[in-house]
């Protein structure tokens, strides 16, 4: 690996390739990066960052991609600056003792990429082990990196020599197959990155890259979730009647549907037994949750903390939930969920969307972006996200609504839009729809049962919504009767109404 690592640039004396999660997490706890948890996981600690970090976020202007990038909405930076960056982070990691895991995203084979990540960090190298593919011990000698990841927290630049926003970067380029990730803590940057890249490349090949979960049922019937993070990705997919294909971010190919990752990223605010036992169960040995508070006694986490902040998290291998689909693959979905987390609480909690009613929501996104999901962002607030996924789209928005478009109208999958967020007012005065609801609403649909409920037409966004759902009480179906003043809800639908058409007509 010395000889590996000097080919990209490095030096360092002590390199430690591929280890097992268990030496990687002695390790971590020998060089004080994390604390054990009772459950036996590893916790670590990001410092002021404790999310993303959307502003020090660029990619390298190069002229292959010249004129692929939507430049409106991705940062530009020059190649020499990257050049500059670069060299400087590989004298620093050439002072470090590093961590290497070679690793791979996309389970199809023909979509694949191989990605190495070179980290300061014993914990971060087992984020990454836990979060992409890993590959057989057997593969490891022949493995050739498509793309390098440098993660370098304590690498801090100075930002205005630099021409940064601040001393956090995180810095892509496609010419050079090449992240760079330096002066934060926060592990979501190695996984979004790559997320990232793919979002460039997949669909060039026809292949729809989405910000989604994805499971599937005893008779091959696959369902995908879109939704930002917080939306309820994770946890709605972790379903113990349906096989787990991933929790965050997948391919739908001509062959079907797979899997980009190979781990789990989830929110542990709240994490209960009860009410996510697949998840709970599966933060334990070899696991990472970042930013959750311990007891200092029992070494217990406590999950309903906000003390550092509430975008707490788990990551873990898939194989950790029980009933995972191993090869990470489905067929063509035949259910697909949008997912918004509704900051209005105007929004019905499941409705069935038309061809164009899909087209609008995927384009415009609208969600709230929950507390701590990205820096600066301390309660839930309400946005817009282009295909549920802005914050990673390399490419103009219209290209990846063309390939759903076609992808839904080859295969005939109904489109829903579920609400997670709240119901009879906003924060502060409505409450968040319950998870009990939702996921017999869900089952509904899955099922098909919720098909053949009577519909309605709701006034404001012309949804469809059921008046009856099997285990669900009719009345919370409609949102304007579970509000206690029938003016207020006709109001905040309107303004949401004429946000979401005004958001639309950017694309018409």
């Amino acid at each position: 690996m010395l000889a590996e690592l000097a080919r990209h640039g490095i030096t360092a004396k002590t390199i430690h390739a591929n280890l097992s999660p268990a030496i990687l997490v002695e390790m971590a706890l020998s060089r004080g990066e994390g604390k054990l948890a009772a459950n036996g996981a590893l916790v670590a600690y990001t410092g002021e960052r404790t999310a993303r970090s959307p502003k020090d976020k660029f990619t390298v202007r190069e002229p292959s991609t010249e004129g692929k990038i939507d430049w409106a909405a991705n940062q530009p930076m020059s190649p020499e600056l990257f050049d500059n960056l670069v060299l400087q982070a590989r004298g620093y990691a050439s002072l470090q003792e590093l961590f290497v895991i070679d690793a791979v995203a996309c389970a199809e084979p023909g979509h694949s990429i191989n990605v190495r990540v070179i980290a300061e960090q014993a914990w971060q190298a087992l984020f990454a082990q836990d979060l992409f593919r890993r590959v057989p011990p057997a593969g490891l000698e022949s493995f050739e990196p498509d793309w390098i990841v440098y993660s370098l927290p304590n690498l801090r630049f100075d930002p205005v020599p630099a021409g940064l926003n601040s001393p956090v970067v995180i810095a892509a380029s496609f010419d050079r197959k090449t992240v760079l990730i330096a002066g934060t803590h926060y592990a979501g940057e190695i996984k979004k990155s790559i997320f990232t890249i793919l979002n460039g490349l997949l669909p060039w090949k026809g292949v729809l890259s989405m910000h989604c979960s994805a499971n599937i049922g005893a008779e091959g019937d696959t369902a995908l979730f879109f939704g930002l993070s917080g939306t309820g990705k994770t946890t709605l997919s972790a379903d113990p009647e349906r096989r787990l294909i991933g929790d965050d971010e997948h391919g739908w190919s001509d062959a079907g549907v797979f899997n980009v990752e190979g781990g789990c990223y989830a929110k542990t605010i709240d994490l209960s037994e009860k009410k996510e036992p697949q998840i709970f169960r599966a933060v334990r040995f070899g696991s990472v949750l970042e930013n959750v508070p311990l007891d200092p006694t029992t070494r217990e986490p406590d999950y309903t903390s906000q003390r550092i902040t509430e975008n707490t998290r788990a990551a873990y291998p898939l194989d950790f939930i029980p009933n995972a689909e191993p090869s990470g693959c489905g067929p063509h979905p035949t259910n697909v969920f949008f997912l918004t987390c509704d900051a209005f609480g105007v929004l019905p909690p499941i409705s069935r969307l038309n061809s164009t009613q899909a087209m609008e929501h995927f384009l415009c996104g609208y969600t709230a972006k929950v507390a701590g999901t990205e820096v600066g962002v301390t309660k839930p607030q309400a946005t817009f996200s282009t295909c549920f996924a802005s914050p990673f789209l390399p490419l103009p928005p219209k290209v990846y609504a063309e390939l759903l478009r076609q992808k839904l109208d080859a295969h005939t999958a109904p489109v829903w839009l579920i609400n997670t967020g709240w119901s009879g007012g906003g924060p502060g005065v409505g409450k968040r729809i319950s998870l009990e609801h939702t996921r017999a609403m869900l089952r509904a649909a899955l099922t098909g049962e919720l098909a053949r409920m009577p519909f309605e037409t709701e006034p404001f966004f012309g949804l469809s919504i059921p008046t009856e759902c099997p285990g669900i009480p009719s009345e919370i179906l409609n949102p304007k009767r579970v509000w206690g003043d029938p003016a207020a809800y006709d109001s905040s639908a309107k303004h949401l109404a004429a946000r979401i058409e005004e958001t639309w007509k950017k694309y018409q």
